[in-house]
């Protein structure tokens, strides 16, 4: 009778771990998923930053150090692999597009150019998709990370390959990001 009794707690653990596994797996997909959704997003921006440049090109061509910058930012940005890379390279590119953008400032027929209005208007649109694509995938991997580190999963979590993930962060400061460059003449 305790043989049975033995063995009924045995599968009962068993059959725990494959749910707490089975759990874990989920919630790595979601982390992949989410991060190949921020992959889309940034695809969309960088197809779009040549037509940008040529743009600017066009009407401050003798902004030759910001347009460079863009681009060599943009390829950076397209070379960069894993969250922590390509955060911080889309963090480069954030900034040198701000100081792209900021110069239309300085260029009225450039602020006015209709073609250069569709871009940056298409711009912001997928820098508002990027941002809440990150906001999804950071929750997915705060939602991951929790679950690796909660009982009983954390006791066979790193057994099986379970690491920590990190976080899609820009590495700078709101402020920084939001800060209008300066434009020398």
């Amino acid at each position: 009778m305790s043989g049975w009794i033995i063995l009924g707690i045995l599968v009962v653990l068993v059959l725990f771990a494959f749910s707490a596994y089975n759990r874990l797996v989920a919630l790595s997909q979601r982390v992949s998923q989410a991060f190949a959704d921020i992959d889309v997003q940034l695809k969309q921006r960088h197809d779009l930053i040549p037509n940008l440049v040529e743009t600017v090109k066009g009407y401050a061509s003798h902004e030759r150090g910001t347009l460079d910058e863009v681009i060599k930012a943009r390829n950076a940005a397209i070379s960069a692999q894993g969250p922590a890379q390509v955060s911080a390279a889309e963090g480069q590119l954030s900034g040198a597009l701000g100081r792209l953008i900021a110069l239309s400032e300085a260029y009225p027929d450039l602020k006015a150019n209709a073609n250069f209005q569709q871009l940056a208007g298409e711009l912001s649109d997928i820098e508002n998709k990027i941002a809440a694509s990150r906001r999804f995938f950071n929750n997915a991997v705060s939602e991951y990370n929790t679950g690796i580190q909660q009982m009983p999963a954390a006791l066979f979590a790193g057994t099986f390959g379970f690491t920590r993930k990190e976080f899609f962060d820009l590495g700078a400061s709101r402020t920084e990001l939001e800060a209008a460059p300066s434009v020398k003449f």
